[in-house]
């Protein structure tokens, strides 16, 4: 098992103040375990009375499903401590209970909810429960996560091959933990095959999964590129609404990430689409029908693919939220793959798969216009590199170490 030490102490902050915590993420990414990591702590640690005790449910599981079906409001007003409810997406029902019950003078109870849809798909929850609830985004296992995996702190070479392990694999954590290349790409085929069949019908969504199956395979070919409906509507052979559609569901189920273009107040004609990853590559390699690292190592989409796991690494390395994450572009062809906004701070990134970066003449049009306090290239070396004034080279590698985290002074 993987302490995710990070998440946890995060969450632990959180329960101590708000009366429901949820944590969202794609499916077999890590939620339920994460939770029964929580129901380990002693009672003060997570705000709630000593002698409080942990229950958990299971919306999967019949039993406990019978249990709320019955009369929620009954099944859990006498509850005391930490109630977990799992795959609460399948119940948005729950939420004017939970309101009900949060809002009781001396509440006994604190609520942590798991899903696997965004907010924006279980609307219900931010509306029943806005000043009571806030949302926790678990995402794939991390660099500093994998290592932990294996028990050790690696050598330079022994990092390398943990990189590239779980970029080929991606980070969720039956993936990243399998016996072998092989085990991992099946386990990745049948998660592919659960989530289109079941989770996504499950959420009320009808798309035929055949339809949704051949989108998703379509867009791992557009990973790492600017949206453009009209043109994924001619090759999808629909209208530009049902791709778009398509999109918004991919990405509220937590597979696909939409990184939203900034734009600076500049005389330049600027890219306003977003542009589109998916959000783990082991998933995007599958997808791509790409079996072992020796293929990814040959495969026309090796660089979007590195830029995708890379730009991912450093978001969580910063803790950076959704709504400060961008990349900049114009038509004039000056471009950052990675821009964050922090108050009066930007930081820029730009992802290199190469072993000698330089410094571009699009680069330093970048630090100019968006007035960049540091641009940071990322790429597979092993030193760090200072290539001019504000800018540096850092190994994907050694951000832990190199870049600091959103709330630490630059």
């Amino acid at each position: 098992m993987i302490h995710r030490r990070r998440h946890l102490e995060a969450l632990r902050d959180l329960l101590r103040w708000s009366p429901v915590v949820a944590i969202l993420g794609a499916r077999q990414i890590g939620k339920t375990t994460l939770a029964r990591q929580l129901a380990e702590d002693a009672p003060q640690e997570l705000g709630i009375d000593d002698g409080a005790r942990v229950t958990f449910f299971d919306l999967e599981d019949p039993t406990d499903l019978a249990v709320l079906d019955a009369d929620p409001k009954l099944a859990l007003a006498d509850l005391r401590g930490l109630v977990v409810i799992d795959e609460v997406q399948r119940r948005p029902d729950l939420f004017p209970v939970l309101r009900v019950l949060v809002d009781r003078p001396q509440a006994p109870a604190r609520f942590l909810i798991l899903g696997s849809a965004s907010p924006e798909l279980l609307r219900q929850s931010s509306e029943t429960l806005a000043g009571r609830i806030v949302h926790y985004e678990l995402g794939p296992l991390a660099l500093d996560e994998a290592a932990e995996a294996r028990s050790q702190e690696s050598r330079a070479e022994e990092r390398s091959e943990l990189m590239n392990r779980l970029w080929f694999r991606g980070g969720f954590p039956r993936s990243l933990l399998a016996g072998s290349d092989p085990q991992s790409v099946q386990w990745r085929r049948a998660f592919v095959r659960t989530f289109l069949e079941r989770d996504i019908p499950a959420l009320g969504i009808t798309v035929a999964p055949a339809t949704l199956d051949r989108f998703w395979a379509m867009l791992a070919h557009y990973h790492g590129e600017t949206w453009n409906g009209a043109e994924m509507a001619r090759a999808f052979g629909m209208s530009s609404s049902t791709v778009r559609r398509y999109l918004d569901i991919l990405t509220s189920t937590f597979v696909v990430r939409q990184l939203r273009p900034w734009h600076a107040n500049l005389k330049k004609r600027q890219v306003k689409a977003p542009k589109i990853y998916l959000r783990d590559t082991g998933l995007l390699h599958t997808l791509l029908q790409i079996d072992s690292f020796e293929q990814l190592q040959r495969h026309p989409k090796i660089g979007a693919s590195w830029e995708g796991f890379a730009l991912d690494q450093v978001m969580v390395r910063l803790g950076a939220p959704t709504d400060r994450c961008y990349f900049w572009a114009t038509h004039g062809g000056a471009e950052l793959d990675f821009l964050v906004r922090d108050g009066d701070r930007a930081l820029g990134f730009e992802i290199k798969r190469t072993s000698a970066p330089k410094v571009t003449r699009s680069m330093r049009t970048a630090l100019e216009d968006l007035e960049l306090d540091r641009l940071d290239i990322i790429y597979p070396g092993s030193r760090l590199l200072r290539l001019a004034e504000r800018v540096r080279a850092v190994p994907l590698s050694e951000i832990w170490r190199e870049i600091e985290v959103l709330d630490a002074p630059l």
